[in-house]
């Protein structure tokens, strides 16, 4: 009996003495994997492996990231080396810029920032970024930027299927000669899993306790107790789709005042998960190719024109899907009143029939708009009288008591605005 134990502990031995190899293998084998979805799915990061040097427990890597400003088209690259340690379930990657964390001669961190990738087997994984006290000065421009320590972190699970992230920032400054910026106890948690092509639902919520802007030419401003909440739920077996944003602020102080609460909620419902999955899918690649290098040859326009023509079909059967999207509740909190609204726009869902004779996307809208303001907001306030004088004139706003009122329809391509008929072009 005894020597049966022994050799099944001689066997685990072997086992456990084996699993670094095999981990290291298998760790290899993710790394290719996940930069290739990673540069097959958006036009922007791209990542270059140059060097990978397994070992039986630990590995070497080196490679580049190359990031693309969507602004001006031009590229940055960074080269990267990474030290790799196997264990028994996974993998520990350290990752270090060849070039060092910040400029030669530089003096940004008051310590060496970290950015790690750990890995199971199982197919999790996580990559998280420790950073210290962060001051960076630039005399040239007049800027500063001045942070707090700070940690993000994501983490992958079920193959991919499913993420969960996390930023914790308490403080971050940015001081230039037209704008300053104080940011205090910034935080985003988001937990996302994947439905289908680049669809993702889950909730996410992000929360400043503070945001003060000061400028020398207007009075200083401070949003305290800012916070969005942004929901997405597929239903009917996840071929619908219900997605929700709301941004709240508590309070707003200006001159000297404060006044809230502040609300404002933006939302799409119904949407068809196939049809907004390709939209979203051909808009990436439409960008990408406008991104891209030869994006001025004739290749590359018949490309883009093909890209353009899958935009177009994707929305034409989004919309004839039927879908509701708009701004459902507005509430502004004044000294002067309450200002509030809403603006909800839809489209019934077509039978094949009723599809194959749309002609345009606006002919089956259908909306409501409101909005009532304070009319002490416009007396008293010029600039705003300034904004809201040209709708006064038209009729867009009228006076109602002690207020001013928009009372809006469409339907049939035509907007009844307070019993006034303005008949839409037909745009799209």
């Amino acid at each position: 009996m005894k020597a049966k134990w022994i050799i099944a502990g001689a066997g685990v031995l072997v086992v456990a003495g084996a699993m670094p190899w095999v981990v290291g293998y298998v760790t290899e084998q993710q790394w290719q994997q996940v930069t290739h979805e990673l540069n097959q799915s958006q036009p922007f990061l791209k990542m270059q492996t140059e060097e990978y040097r397994r070992g039986f427990f630990g590995s070497e890597l080196a490679g580049a990231l190359r990031v693309l400003n969507p602004e001006n088209g031009e590229t940055h690259l960074i080269a990267y080396r990474a030290n790799v340690t196997h264990g028994i379930t996974g993998s520990f990657i350290d990752f270090k810029p060849v070039g060092g964390w910040a400029p030669e001669g530089a003096d940004w961190f008051q310590e060496r920032p970290r950015l790690t990738l750990e890995t199971r087997l199982w197919g999790t994984a996580a990559l998280e970024l420790e950073a210290p006290a962060i001051a960076i000065d630039n005399p040239e421009r007049g800027e500063t930027l001045r942070t707090s320590g700070g940690v993000a972190r994501l983490e992958v699970s079920d193959t991919g299927s499913r993420a969960e992230t996390l930023v914790v920032w308490p403080q971050i400054s940015l001081t230039g000669p037209d704008m300053s910026i104080r940011v205090n106890d910034f935080r985003v948690e988001q937990s996302m899993t994947h439905l289908d092509g680049d669809v993702w639902t889950g909730s996410m919520e992000a929360s400043v306790a503070s945001l003060a802007l000061a400028s020398p030419d207007a009075p200083a401003a401070t949003i305290e107790g800012l916070r969005a909440l942004s929901s997405t739920e597929a239903r009917d077996d996840g071929q619908r789709l219900d997605s929700r944003l709301s941004v709240e602020a508590e309070t707003v102080r200006f001159e000297g005042e404060a006044w809230g609460p502040h609300k404002l909620v933006f939302a799409l419902e119904n949407l068809d998960v196939s049809s907004w999955s390709r939209l979203t899918a051909s808009m990436a690649e439409l960008q990408g190719m406008v991104q891209s290098p030869d994006a001025g040859g004739r290749e590359a326009f018949e490309r883009q024109m093909a890209a353009m023509g899958e935009v177009n079909t994707a929305m034409r059967d989004l919309v004839a899907a039927g879908f509701s999207a708009g701004l459902p509740e507005l509430t502004l909190n004044t000294p002067e009143g309450k200002v509030s609204g809403s603006l909800m726009l839809s489209h019934p869902e077509l039978n094949q029939a009723r599809k194959a004779e749309m002609l345009m996307v606006m002919q089956g809208l259908t909306g409501t708009m409101d909005l009532s303001v304070p009319l002490a907001l416009a007396e008293n306030y010029p600039a705003v009288r300034l904004q809201l004088a040209p709708l006064i004139k038209q009729g867009l706003l009228v006076p109602e008591g002690e207020r001013l009122i928009l009372a809006a329809t469409l339907n049939d391509l035509v907007i009844q605005v307070n019993g006034q008929e303005i008949p839409l072009p037909p745009l799209f």
